[in-house]
C-alpha cells in the first residue's frame, strides 16, 4: 500500500504561524452604502507578538455629523488634509496582504472596506475573516459578562488598552480580546486556523476532544468504520477521502442527531483503503450486511428484499418470493417492500393474461374457469382447453417483459391509461401509471444485471478527478479486483495493447469466486457500473453483451 503523507492542508495551519491583522474603522454613520470612513486603525500580530501598526485619518468627502464628532472626537478639521478613501483603503490592503483579518463585529468594518473597494475600482482580496463578537458569544457566557461589547470584553479580559471609539485604540483592545479567546479555545482542542474559523458551541467539548480519532487516517478513497469500546462496528461509511470525511463528524457540519450519538460512543475509526471508489462502495455494502451496525439505516438487511418471478411448473404464474436462484425462469427485482412487488405484479397481469390462481394446475385434471377468464384477463389454462404449448407463448411474453424487451407491455398499458383518461377515470389511470412505474424500474434492474452476471469477465475503466483511471474487473457480477492507473492517458487503458497486468486489489478472501447464481444483489459490483463515466471493454463469454442506454448515456461501449 502506498503511504500517504499528511499534507499541511489536512493538518490545518497552527495558530502560532498565522498572521492576523486586527482592524477597526471609524465612520460617519452605520450604512456602508451612504456613509464614509473617517479613520482606519490596524495592528498586525503573529504568535502573540506585534509586527506593526497602521493608523490614518480618512477624508470621507462629506461633513462628519455632530453626533459622530462627539462620539469619536474626530472633527472635519482633523480629516481635511487626510488621504481620500481610495488611497487610504489601498494602503490598508497592502498592509494586510496575506493576513487573516480580525474585527469586533466584523460585518460592519468589512462591509465598509468592501464598499470602498467597489467605489474606487479596487480588487477585494477575499481574505479569511474572523469576528471576535461571534467567537466571544460561543466562548464567554452571559454568567460572566452582561454583553459582548468590545469595552465589556476588554475590561473582563484585562486589556492593556481601553477602547474609546478611536480606530487604533479599539484595534489594540481587540488584539487582547482575540488572544484571550484563543487561549480559552486552546483548552478544548482548537489549535489551527481552520478549527478557529469553524468553531461553534453547537459542537460539544466532548465531541471536539474526540477529533484525535481521525488524526492517523489516510487521505485516500475507501471505507471507514466507527467502532465502540468492544470493537463492535457502530457505523460504516465510504468516501473519496477517508480522513476529511471522518474529521467532518466532529464539526458543526454534521447535524444528524444520531451521528452525534454515534460519535460519542465511538472509541476508534478503522480505515479500509480501496484502490477505487467502486471497490469502496461494494465493500461498504458487504460490511453493512455482515455486521448490521445499529447506526446504519440503509442496506442492513439485503435478505429482506422481495423478488417477482415466474414459477417452475407446467402452467407458470407470477410469485413474490424472498430469494431467486439460477434455475428460475425469469425474475425482476429487488423490491424494497412487498407492496411495491405486488404493484409490479398487478401491472404485468394487466399487460399479459397469465393465470392468477394459486393452485398447481395439471393438463390432465381440468377445472372450471374463474371470473378473470370471463373478463379476458386470464387465458384460463385450468379448463384444459389451452394446450401447454400455447400457454408457453404467454409465459414467454411475460418473461420477455421481466428480463428482456418490455416495450410491448409498456405500450399496451399506456394505451389503457389513455383510454381511462379519455373516460375521465383519472384515479384509475394514475394507479395504473404507478403500477407500471414499479414494474419498469424492477425490470430495468434485472435487465442491467443479467448480462453482467452472465459475463465470465468484464473490465471497466473510468477517468477520475484525481487523475488517471479507475480499473475494475467484474466476474459474473462480482467484483474480482480493482486498481488505479496513476497516469492520465487520453484513451481508456483497457483499449490499449496488453501491458503488464495491473496489481489488482483483490476481494478479501483472495481469488474470485466461481460463477455465482444469476441473482443480483444490492452489493453486486455490476449494479454499481451504472454511474456516469464507466467505459467497458473485454467482456468475455458466450452470452450476448447488451446494456440499456439511458438518455444520459452513462455507458460508453468500446
Amino acid at each position: 500500500m502506498e503511504v500517504v503523507q499528511d499534507r499541511l492542508g489536512d493538518l490545518g495551519t497552527p495558530l502560532a504561524e498565522v498572521t492576523f491583522v486586527v482592524v477597526d474603522l471609524e465612520t460617519t454613520g452605520g450604512s456602508a452604502r451612504d456613509c464614509g470612513i473617517t479613520e482606519i486603525g490596524a495592528v498586525k500580530v503573529r504568535g502573540g507578538e506585534e509586527l506593526g501598526e497602521l493608523q490614518t485619518f480618512v477624508n470621507p468627502g462629506e461633513p462628519i455629523p455632530a453626533f459622530i464628532q462627539s462620539l469619536t472626537g474626530i472633527t472635519d478639521a482633523m480629516v481635511a488634509d487626510a488621504p481620500r478613501t481610495g488611497e487610504a483603503v489601498a494602503s490598508f490592503l497592502e498592509f494586510a496582504r496575506g493576513a487573516v483579518l480580525v474585527a469586533h463585529n466584523a460585518g460592519f468594518d468589512i462591509g465598509f472596506l468592501k464598499a470602498a473597494c467597489a467605489a474606487h475600482d479596487l480588487r477585494w482580496p477575499g481574505p479569511t475573516v474572523l469576528d471576535t463578537v461571534r467567537l466571544a458569544r460561543q466562548v464567554v457566557s452571559r454568567d460572566e459578562v452582561p454583553n459582548h461589547k468590545l469595552g465589556t470584553l476588554a475590561r473582563y479580559f484585562g486589556a492593556t488598552t481601553t477602547p474609546d471609539h478611536r480606530a487604533l485604540h479599539d484595534a489594540r483592545a481587540t488584539v487582547d480580546v482575540l488572544h484571550a479567546l484563543i487561549g480559552r479555545l486552546g483548552s478544548v482542542g482548537v489549535h489551527t486556523l481552520e478549527e478557529l474559523s469553524s468553531y461553534t458551541s453547537r459542537v460539544s467539548d466532548e465531541l471536539r476532544r474526540k477529533r484525535h480519532l481521525a488524526d492517523g487516517l489516510p487521505s485516500a478513497p475507501g471505507v471507514y468504520v466507527f467502532k465502540d469500546e468492544r470493537g463492535e462496528p457502530l457505523y460504516v461509511g465510504t468516501s473519496i477521502d477517508i480522513r476529511s470525511r471522518a474529521r467532518s463528524y466532529f464539526t458543526a457540519s454534521e447535524q444528524r442527531r444520531r451521528m452525534g450519538e454515534m460519535v460519542r460512543l465511538a472509541t476508534e475509526i478503522t480505515p479500509i483503503v480501496c484502490a477505487t471508489t467502486l471497490e469502496a462502495q461494494v465493500r461498504e455494502l458487504r460490511l453493512i450486511a455482515r455486521h448490521k451496525p445499529r447506526y446504519n439505516r440503509r442496506s442492513r438487511h439485503p435478505e429482506r428484499a422481495w423478488w417477482l418471478k415466474l414459477t417452475d411448473e407446467v402452467f407458470p404464474r407470477l410469485s413474490i418470493v424472498r430469494s431467486v436462484g439460477p434455475d428460475d425462469l425469469a425474475f425482476a427485482g429487488p423490491f424494497g417492500t412487498r407492496g411495491t412487488a405486488e404493484e409490479a405484479m398487478a401491472a404485468l397481469h394487466d399487460a399479459v393474461p397469465l393465470r392468477q390462481c394459486l393452485t398447481r394446475l395439471s393438463p390432465r385434471r381440468p377445472t372450471s374457469a374463474c371470473a378473470l377468464a370471463d373478463m379476458g384477463r386470464c387465458s384460463a389454462p385450468c379448463t384444459g382447453e389451452v394446450p401447454v404449448e400455447d400457454y408457453a407463448v404467454t409465459v414467454a411474453e411475460a418473461a420477455q417483459v421481466l428480463v428482456g424487451d418490455s416495450r410491448s407491455a409498456v405500450a399496451a398499458l399506456r394505451e389503457r391509461m389513455a383510454e381511462l383518461s379519455a373516460q375521465e377515470r383519472f384515479e384509475e389511470a394514475g394507479a395504473l401509471r404507478d403500477r407500471l412505474a414499479d414494474l419498469v424500474r424492477a425490470a430495468s434492474r434485472s435487465q442491467r444485471a443479467a448480462p453482467l452476471t452472465a459475463a465470465p469477465e468484464l473490465v471497466a475503466a473510468r477517468r477520475t478527478a484525481r487523475g488517471g483511471w479507475d480499473l475494475v474487473c467484474v466476474r459474473h457480477g462480482r467484483l474480482a479486483g480493482s486498481s488505479h492507473s496513476p497516469s492520465a492517458p487520453t484513451r481508456c487503458p483497457t483499449s490499449r495493447p496488453c501491458a503488464p497486468a495491473p496489481r489488482w486489489s483483490r476481494r478479501p478472501r483472495g481469488r474470485a469466486r466461481a460463477p455465482c447464481p444469476r441473482r443480483p444483489s444490492s452489493s453486486c459490483a455490476g449494479s454499481r457500473l451504472r454511474a456516469p463515466g464507466w467505459s467497458t471493454s473485454r467482456a468475455s463469454g458466450p452470452a450476448p453483451w447488451a446494456v440499456p442506454l439511458p438518455p444520459t448515456a452513462s455507458w460508453r461501449l468500446l
